[in-house]
């Protein structure tokens, strides 16, 4: 059973709530009924009732049992915005400007999530990953104990002798342009827990680099190994090591001979890039060259499941992703 399918299973085996805050948005509006449907999570959209009908009317598809409240005119819509002033004022936030925040779909729909009207997000079809990400990060924050917001990929290869049976972790590949080593620590363990939560394997970390346990010497490759040390005081059980290269990693041959006695070398399920245009190539890669599948970007490390579309996306790939939001949901 492919891993996206194992997760579909996990979401309808405990349903949570996901809101759209882009609800009248086609696809949007196609992937609501076919997650309703399958019995995925209980769907919320957002947006002018009688545009979200109009849309489902266009292509057939049935929204009946799914919720739509436009943040213009919700009853809900006063105490969100007296929170979110509470959350901001010390920042400089005013309450009007609280009021007007939370009309805009995106900001009432993480206030839904932050308020427990909801258990998880999805958005980003018609959105960047930074408007998305802003209110995310400013209202709902990072997991108690954890510093660092990042992504992950979940990378699903054809070729089995990779990762646990050709799954794979990849992280961070959408969110840190440049982390810090307590931030790559930071990412690490948000990725073991990724690996954990979605995947369902027991996480093998290898914190990535060009130098395998100092076989170069370079301020990034410092900046690794300082995060090792860090990620395994921050979490001495997790099988963590590095710094590693990719093939060190991946292949026993290699890793015996380059870090022999590592307990993840030549056998790692989840792969931390150094930083976020090796991850962004990384996962590409293995996608268009390894024809591996690709899930993502999914947030890790923030206190509460809200998940980032590409505009490209298709409704599967909206489907895929409530599913992965509502497995998260679950704890």
């Amino acid at each position: 059973m492919a891993i996206i399918d194992k997760i579909k299973a996990k979401a309808a085996a405990d349903v949570k709530t996901i809101v759209l805050p882009e609800g009248e948005e086609d696809r949007n509006v196609q992937a609501a009924a076919k997650v309703v449907e399958a019995g995925l999570a209980k769907i919320i959209m957002l947006g002018d009732p009688e545009k979200v009908k109009a849309v489902a009317a266009k292509y057939g598809a049935n929204i009946d049992g799914i919720e739509i409240i436009n943040p213009a005119t919700s009853d809900k819509a006063a105490g969100y915005a007296a929170t979110l002033f509470e959350l901001r004022k010390a920042k400089g936030m005013t309450e009007e400007q609280a009021a007007k925040l939370v009309a805009d779909p995106m900001y009432y729909g993480i206030m839904m999530v932050k308020a427990g009207d909801a258990d998880g997000l999805v958005s980003g079809a018609i959105h960047s990953t930074g408007d998305m990400l802003r209110p995310a990060l400013q209202i709902i924050k990072a997991k108690p104990g954890m510093k660092t917001v990042s992504s992950c990929f979940l990378i699903e290869s054809p070729l089995p002798q990779f990762g646990e049976n050709g799954i794979m972790i990849f992280s961070d590949c959408a969110v840190m342009p440049n982390p810090t080593a307590e931030e790559l620590a930071n990412i690490a363990l948000g990725a073991a827990d990724s690996a954990r939560s979605l995947a369902g394997i027991e996480p093998r970390v290898a914190m990535l680099s060009f130098s395998t346990k100092g076989s170069a010497k370079h301020d990034n490759v410092t900046k690794v190994q300082e995060a090792t040390r860090i990620a395994h005081e921050m979490a001495p059980d997790l099988m963590l090591d590095g710094e590693l290269q990719l093939d060190a990693a991946l292949v026993p041959s290699v890793g015996a001979l380059k870090a022999p006695g590592s307990a993840v070398a030549g056998k790692a399920n989840v792969l931390v890039f150094p930083d976020l245009q090796s991850g962004n190539i990384g996962y590409k890669l293995a996608q268009r060259l390894g024809q591996a599948e690709a899930y993502g970007p999914i947030l890790q490390g923030i206190a509460k499941p809200c998940n980032d579309l590409s505009r490209g996306c298709s409704v599967d790939d909206i489907v895929a992703t409530v599913a992965i939001t509502a497995a998260q949901a679950q704890g």
